[in-house]
């Protein structure tokens, strides 16, 4: 279980990039929405030849501005046919880059000095572009005909989606795998997608019972409506010494809703009072419930995600945002825990790898 495991302590410090990518673009904007806007010319044929869009300068700052916050960080910007303009930052569904992409979208201009623009940190649903046709590489896909085995999986609070397209038999795996992660995005939007999509897997036979993409967010919501109240799974286990050890895990628990908690926090609380197994008997079994309570009110700053308890201790884990100033207020409560000396220890995880062994 790790029930003895202490992480080293970090801290998470907000790249000083981001802050010079917003003065960056104060200065930039204008520039590439004159360039967005511009209206098409005729050619010699008196054909309308499209405006060029970004110049190649352009999209090679916008990516470096962007690179120099994350290398791992891809950009978008959307906002066609007369819809409000839009740059997304996203880490391409990478947990580890949630967080830093939610700092760039918080530190963004916002009323009048956002200019009409609107900034998102991961790609948001889009449904007009399910009928649209996507090109990659030297293929175009004809998304109306887009095809989704859907199974749901209550248990794990996910949908398993089995992706169809007829021309899936002329393309690479690659390609297929583009195709489907697309229309997920678009269908649910990446955060979503993230948080119910279970295995993505690909079939050149149109599957059983398919669906369109579009009817997605519906199979989602019926599998989601259960968890709209936070619900803990149990479980038994054995602590190092080999006696009776006790397990607590929040579930479902989605690094998205919590997207700046980057920092994973062990608490270990030792209890005085225990029967013949070290696990807590009362008074200290109701004093573990008042010091858990307290720790459920810490809202966005803080989830408790795992409660590990045996052989005279308790250790409570949790998700914490590094500058929010948390840690110091858990540093405190623990100091006043009066049934031993209660330690508090920290890492940096930004991908939530520690919650792993307990996902089922």
């Amino acid at each position: 279980m790790g029930i003895f495991r202490r992480p080293r302590e970090a801290s998470a410090v907000v790249p000083p990039a981001i802050s010079e990518f917003w003065e960056w673009w104060a200065q930039a904007r204008p520039t590439i929405e004159a360039s967005l806007a511009a209206v098409p010319e005729p050619d010699a044929a008196g054909a309308a030849v499209p405006g060029e869009g970004l110049s190649a300068e352009t999209i090679e700052e916008l990516s470096r501005r962007v690179h120099r916050i994350h290398s791992g960080l891809q950009w978008e910007i959307g906002g066609a046919d007369d819809r409000t303009p839009s740059l997304t930052v996203t880490g391409g569904g990478d947990p580890e880059l949630r967080g830093l992409t939610e700092r760039w979208l918080r530190a963004a201009p916002a009323g009048a000095a956002a200019g009409g623009w609107s900034f998102h940190p991961a790609r948001q649903a889009d449904p007009e572009m399910l009928s649209q046709d996507l090109i990659l590489g030297d293929h175009e896909f004809d998304l109306e005909y887009v095809r989704f085995g859907m199974r749901a999986d209550s248990a794990r609070a996910r949908v398993h989606i089995t992706a169809y397209h007829p021309d899936f038999l002329f393309v690479a795996a690659e390609q297929q795998l583009q195709v489907a992660l697309n229309v997920l995005h678009w269908a649910l939007g990446e955060d979503d997608v993230a948080r119910w999509i279970g295995e993505v897997t690909i079939a050149t036979e149109a599957p059983i019972d398919a669906l369109p993409p579009s009817m997605l967010p519906v199979v989602v919501e019926q599998v989601a409506e259960p968890f709209a109240e936070p619900a803990w799974l149990t479980g038994e286990g054995r602590t190092p010494r080999g006696h009776p050890a006790r397990l607590g895990a929040r579930f479902p628990l989605h690094r998205q809703d919590y997207p700046l908690c980057d920092l994973h926090v062990a608490i270990t609380v030792p209890y005085a009072n225990s029967n013949p197994d070290r696990l807590p008997v009362e008074p200290s079994a109701g004093a573990l419930r008042a010091f858990e309570k307290k720790l459920t009110r810490l809202g966005a700053r803080a989830v408790l995600a795992v409660r590990e308890t045996g052989d005279g201790i308790r250790v409570f884990h949790l998700y914490a945002d590094p500058e929010s100033g948390v840690v110091s207020e858990l540093d405190q409560l623990a100091a006043g825990w009066p049934e031993g000396k209660a330690k508090v220890a920290s890492t940096s995880d930004p991908g939530w790898k520690a919650l792993a062994p307990y996902q089922p």
